[in-house]
Parts: C-alpha cells; sequence; structure tokens
C-alpha cells in the first residue's frame, strides 16, 4: 500500500508491542494514516525478550479449552479469537513467511524459535505499507488544545491525530517500557481501570514448619537449591472458593520461594487466595509416577545399616531438591516416622504468603475494564481513543495465550479505529 494522501484520517498507535502493530497493520489496511509511537529505541521489546528461548507464538488445543483460559473474561476475549485465534495467528506467521510446528506440549512455536525473524519481517511490512514510527516518545498524555504530548531526547512535542488506540501493556518487564504509568494518565480521566496485580508470578514461602524463624527457606535450602528444577512434580490446590487445580510439570526454586511454569500455571488461584486468606498452601506430590500404596511399602522396607537418605535414594531416586524439601518441611520426629513421611512425599503442604511484585511478573492481570468499552475497544467515556492488549483486564497462562489474544485485541482496536474514523468523514 502507497504512502496515504494527506487528507487521509490519522491514527497515532501508543506502544510498539504485538497489540499495537497489529492494530497499526489493520489500520493501514483501511486506508488510514498511521504513526507508531514508542517509548523505547525499537519497537517490540518485550516480544524479542519473550521469545530468547523459543517464541511461543499460540496453542494447538482445541477452541474450547483454549477460551477457557481466559476464566472470568472469556466473555469478552472469545469473540475477538473467533475472529483471529490459534489458526488465524500461524496463517498470519505463514503470511510473512514464518513457519511454525507444533511443540510436545501442544504450544506452537516458529520452526527458527526465534522472535526476531518474525519482527523483522512485520516491520519491513508495515513500513512498506507506509506505517510511521517514532522512536523514544514517551507519551505524557494530552496538552490542553488536545493535541497528544511526547516527552523526547530533543524536549516536549505535541501533535494531534483524529483517533489514538493505546496499547502500552501492563506494569510488568518495567525496563521494556511497559511500567504501567499510563494509569496515573487515564484515572483522573474517570477511566474504570482494575488495579494492575502481577500474572504468571512467582510466590515468596512462608516459614517452614521445619525452620519457623527463618523469613521463608531456611539459609541451608535457599543457598544450596536456589536455581534448581524441582521435577518432575504434580501440584494440587484446591482454594476456599472451592476451584481445584492439579497438574503435574516442573517449577524453580528462587531464594525467597518458587516460581516456574507449573507454578505460573496456578498462579491466579495462589494470588487470590493470599488476597482473600493472608496465605495459600498448595500439596506436592514428589513422586507423581509412585501410587501412595507403592510408596508406603518402601519407606516401611527394612533398610538394614543404610541410613534413611540412603534408603529413600536407593528404593524411590529420591536425592538433591526433592530429599532438601523434605528436611525443610518436616521435623526430624516427623522424617523418621515411616507413615507421616510416605504421607508427605505424595502431599507435602507447601505455603505461600506473597506473590513476587508485578515488575517481576511474566504478565499482568487487571487494567481498563471491558465494562467501560465499547464492542470496538474504544472509550464510552472519550470517543476516538482505544484501548489493546495488556492494558486491558483480562489474563491468562503462559503457553501462547497471551500472545495471541494481544494480537486479536489489537486486531480488532485497531478495526474499531478505522471504522470510527470512516463514521467522521
Amino acid at each position: 500500500m502507497s504512502t496515504p494522501p494527506a487528507e487521509s484520517p490519522r491514527c497515532a498507535v501508543i506502544g510498539g508491542g504485538p497489540a499495537g502493530l497489529m492494530a497499526a497493520q489493520e489500520l493501514r489496511e483501511a486506508g488510514v494514516e498511521v504513526h507508531v509511537f514508542d517509548a523505547m529505541a525499537s519497537v517490540g521489546r518485550k516480544f524479542l525478550l519473550a521469545g530468547k528461548g523459543g517464541l511461543n507464538l499460540t496453542h494447538s488445543e482445541d477452541f474450547e479449552p483454549f477460551c477457557s483460559r481466559f476464566a472470568e473474561r472469556r466473555a469478552q476475549i472469545e469473540p475477538m479469537l473467533r475472529a483471529f485465534g490459534p489458526e488465524q495467528t500461524r496463517a498470519w506467521a505463514k503470511g510473512l513467511g514464518i513457519d511454525t510446528f507444533v511443540g510436545t506440549s501442544g504450544r506452537v512455536f516458529p520452526t527458527s524459535l526465534k522472535a526476531a525473524p518474525l519482527l523483522r519481517a512485520w516491520l519491513h511490512r508495515l513500513r512498506e505499507a507506509g506505517v510511521q514510527f517514532h522512536m523514544r516518545h514517551r507519551w505524557q498524555g494530552w496538552a490542553d488544545d488536545g493535541a497528544l504530548r511526547f516527552s523526547t531526547p530533543q524536549g516536549d512535542v505535541t501533535e494531534r491525530f483524529d483517533a489514538v488506540v493505546l496499547a502500552l501493556g501492563g506494569a510488568s518487564w518495567p525496563q521494556l517500557g511497559s511500567d504501567g504509568s499510563w494509569c496515573q494518565v487515564l484515572a483522573p480521566l474517570g477511566v474504570d481501570i482494575a488495579p494492575l496485580r502481577p500474572a504468571n508470578c512467582g510466590f515468596d514461602v512462608a516459614p517452614t514448619p521445619a525452620h519457623p524463624d527463618a523469613p521463608g527457606w531456611s539459609a541451608v535450602f535457599g543457598s544450596r537449591f536456589a536455581g534448581e528444577p524441582i521435577k518432575p512434580v504434580a501440584l494440587q490446590f484446591t482454594g476456599s472458593d472451592g476451584r481445584e487445580f492439579r497438574r503435574q510439570g516442573e517449577f524453580v526454586v528462587t531464594t525467597t520461594g518458587v516460581e516456574g511454569s507449573l507454578i505460573y500455571a496456578v498462579s491466579a488461584q495462589l494470588r487470590d487466595e493470599i488476597a482473600a486468606q493472608g496465605r495459600a498452601t498448595f500439596h506436592l506430590d514428589l513422586l507423581p509416577d509412585r501410587d501412595a500404596a507403592f510408596v508406603l511399602a518402601e519407606v516401611t522396607r527394612p533398610r538394614g545399616p543404610r541410613s534413611l537418605a540412603t534408603h529413600l535414594k536407593s528404593r524411590l531416586g529420591l536425592q538433591g531438591v526433592k530429599a532438601g524439601l523434605l528436611h525443610e518441611f518436616l521435623g526430624k520426629e516427623a522424617y523418621n516416622d515411616p507413615q507421616q513421611l510416605a504421607v508427605a512425599l505424595k502431599a507435602l503442604p507447601v505455603s505461600v504468603h506473597s506473590a513476587r511484585p508485578v515488575a517481576e511478573a511474566i504478565s499482568t492481570a487487571g487494567g481498563v475494564r471491558f465494562e467501560g468499552l465499547t464492542e470496538g475497544l474504544m472509550l464510552h467515556t472519550r470517543p476516538g481513543l482505544f484501548v489493546a492488549g495488556e492494558m486491558l483486564d483480562w489474563e491468562a497462562p503462559t503457553g501462547g495465550y497471551l500472545l495471541t489474544a494481544s494480537l486479536a485485541s489489537g486486531r480488532v482496536a485497531g478495526q474499531g479505529a478505522a471504522a470510527f474514523l470512516r463514521g467522521r468523514c
């Protein structure tokens, strides 16, 4: 598409992540003059970092379970996904010359596993279409005359547009540009914003029964096992609201608690339980491939002169960080009692008392509530202002759900802004 004529309606997209770039794509395809602004030196910083270990574009599971991942906000997210869901995401990547494959977990990745080739191809197409990019422009709200205000290395600048799409992200990974500062700009305007909270996050453990005076892990356990993965393990949690979670996987010990994929999967429930009850307790099955009867039989089997630690390693393969967890949570008496030990091996209680700060989280819950938006994601109280991506009040687990929904919401906001501008022409 050629550069738009001077009389074309003009739209600003503030935020150069996946949602913002998708909004820019839709707007430009509708013939709108598009200007993308970002506070960083280049766009897609968080997108690139998220893809450092392998870009998880989407997930291959059936549409019904895919939509269920959005929990309380399913009703708002599902229509977007019906128009641009997992299949469309893969087709869109294919259109940019990026082939994908389904991994063993059902997650979908580019064949190169990298984010950079996709982002380069996308930016090349957007620039060829006439999208204009303005880097190191940090949005500061509006001037008295309604123009957008930006701070730049050369000083403050203002510029007027016919519509604006905000895609500024949440508050996780602020070093990459998403710091949540937009809340201070929009809240005084009466925009209904749910408080930003950590999502897909780690947690700090409560003092353990064996070490009640330690602030979490004991000094010995924390220093020895921080960074160690615990696998395979099954995690079971039942909240005070009756919701149940059980899944096998792995997670990682940190200096203050736990994090990693299995923890992220249950993080929303743990976070909400802590908010309601002050702490949350989940149970770990350290031997998920062995049933309780087998474990009890092996624990009670005569061990002769061997130490209990050697016996558990020999009969059950228990060693390292899993053995350390038992010592961390069981007192000496319980550890040496076969019945209590067998129960702990299959259901070790672990209590956490706080989520890690939102800046450390993979993503953010909370944001602009859908109740204040039209179906096209325009604010009811501010015609011409649209919101997309992680600024919206929704959350989802890792596994491609976050990126797919961000792209889908950017598409809706871009189409909504284009329709708004057509109505004004």
